[in-house]
């Protein structure tokens, strides 16, 4: 396990709600912050506040290189082959709106196939099906195993020549399955469709290196992974990048203007339009420093062996169900759960008057709540701030609440 003393990096979580310690198990959503991000964040403003690529003066050059610095430390983060495969966004989200508005728009036709699975964030579900009713082309799902893992066999019957996109998230925000990437790349190219990785639930949990993994396109955000909201990142080989035109126009991604012509700059700026998320960026690098000098590899290993322990303690709580695998090796630190007889938005509020933040909902992951049979599920996150003694404070909770709706009822 991690040491608790990471917990004091962290400055929110130093706080009571509704009189007790805050337990923040929500980790999925977003992450909290460490004090180093907070600082970085202030210092830019405090210090180099200024535009980038503009001026001559000290702040702009100040601010220019650590903008680029940053992407510099993306680049590193994920074994990207050049900085110039890194394109910074406001999320995953515009990450994968770019993909499908940019490459989908000039590489898909009509009765072209695109696949995705069950499990996928709406982020990841509704560019597709706005692209092939644009282009009349067939999204296709691939099915999932009982236990909400994918089978590479399913995988290898949904691809087809006809497919020209293959989009498939690298870890569940709900089930935490954790996918096997690099084996579902190979089928995709094997068929000559790109690879596309909604990355957002891995890149703060566990090391990405796309390299290896030979994927087209990779998106993730930093909020997730200790850094600021608003900025996020898509990867994308540079070949692909090159042959892509820009879906936002303006300053900064322009070389010249005319008055009935212009031309873009080279990459990565000609998907920059705009005044760039500076700060967010100065943010992100923040918090790829903070989790290098951590290891992704130790942050892999603390969440498995919390959820093995939080699984092994909501196996003995009567009438509690987990969705997705019971092997936590082959989740990261995501479990999504239901209690017989106890809505999950009543849960989470039961839980939050002891000071134990969860989410409830659908997670944005409504075709999956279809699937597995039910309107919503509760969820317990875990991040390099948790602790065994986190959970165990979430299962008192439950068992709180069970005994609370076991009295009314």
């Amino acid at each position: 396990m991690l040491n608790k003393d990471i917990r004091k990096h962290f400055p929110i979580l130093d706080q009571e709600i509704n009189g007790h310690p805050l337990v923040y198990l929500d980790s999925a959503a977003t992450s909290q912050k460490p004090k180093q991000v907070i600082d970085a964040i202030s210092n830019y403003y405090k210090f180099d506040n200024s535009n980038v690529h503009r001026g001559v003066h000290t702040l702009g050059n100040r601010a220019t290189e650590s903008y680029e610095g940053a992407r510099d430390k993306v680049r590193n983060f994920i074994n990207a082959k050049s900085r110039e495969e890194i394109i910074f966004t406001r999320g995953t989200t515009t990450a994968l709106n770019m993909v499908a508005e940019s490459y989908g728009r000039a590489n898909v036709d009509v009765g072209d196939e695109i696949v995705i699975t069950y499990m996928e964030h709406h982020s990841n579900i509704i560019p597709w099906q706005q692209l092939a009713k644009e282009k009349g082309a067939v999204l296709k799902y691939v099915e999932l195993e009982d236990d909400g893992t994918l089978s590479l066999d399913k995988v290898r019957d949904a691809v087809t020549n006809r497919t020209k996109i293959v989009s498939i998230m690298h870890v569940s925000n709900v089930l935490g399955t954790i996918n096997p990437i690099k084996e579902i790349t190979e089928i995709a190219h094997a068929h000559g469709a790109v690879m596309v990785v909604d990355g957002a639930q891995a890149a703060p949990h566990l090391k990405v290196d796309v390299e290896y993994l030979d994927c087209d396109f990779y998106a993730f955000s930093g909020h997730k992974m200790g850094g600021p909201t608003g900025i996020g990142v898509l990867y994308g080989k540079k070949s692909l990048l090159n042959a892509m035109e820009p879906v936002e126009f303006g300053g900064e991604m322009i070389d010249f203007v005319g008055l009935y012509e212009s031309t873009w700059k080279e990459l990565p700026w000609k998907f920059e339009g705009g005044t760039p998320i500076i700060a967010g960026a100065v943010g992100l690098g923040a918090a790829i420093d903070y989790l290098e000098e951590i290891g992704l590899d130790n942050i892999e290993r603390h969440e498995h062996q919390l959820a093995a322990y939080a699984l092994e303690r909501f196996a003995k709580i009567e009438g509690l169900t987990v969705y997705g695998p019971l092997d936590a090796e082959k989740r990261a630190g995501v479990i999504t759960f239901n209690v017989a007889g106890v809505h999950p938005h009543d849960l989470a509020t039961v839980l939050d008057m002891h000071g134990i933040a969860v989410r409830a909902g659908h997670h944005c992951a409504q075709p999956l709540m279809k699937w597995l049979d039910v309107s919503a599920t509760a969820r317990a996150s875990f991040y390099v701030y948790n602790t065994e003694e986190d959970v165990d404070r979430l299962v008192d909770g439950l068992q709180i609440a069970k005994e609370y709706f076991n009295d009314v009822n």
